[in-house]
């Protein structure tokens, strides 16, 4: 079940934009696009990283919890994806 939609900061709506070091990540760790878009819209949580301006947000894929990390950019109102890992037990 995800978040209410009460409970989302406005940028969580925003379109995506994907950087190149999470593009190679999806490679990597057997992911892709539709599986990103699923893991957000389903989400259980976010929370402010250690990074000043990037969020952490919490979700499930593959019957394993992920963190996805993002940056919201303000100006051109995107939602910036930097990476997305599965979290080890």
């Amino acid at each position: 079940m995800g978040l209410e939609q009460q409970d989302l900061p406005e940028w969580w709506n925003w379109e995506l934009e994907l950087t190149p070091h999470v593009l190679k990540r999806m490679e990597d760790r057997d992911f892709n696009e539709v599986d990103l878009r699923t893991m957000l819209e389903h989400a259980q949580g976010h929370r402010p990283d250690a990074v000043e301006g990037r969020w952490i947000i919490e979700a499930r894929h593959q019957r394993q919890r992920w963190q996805i990390i993002v940056e919201p950019d303000e100006f051109e109102r995107l939602l910036v994806v930097v990476t997305a890992y599965p979290m080890t037990r």
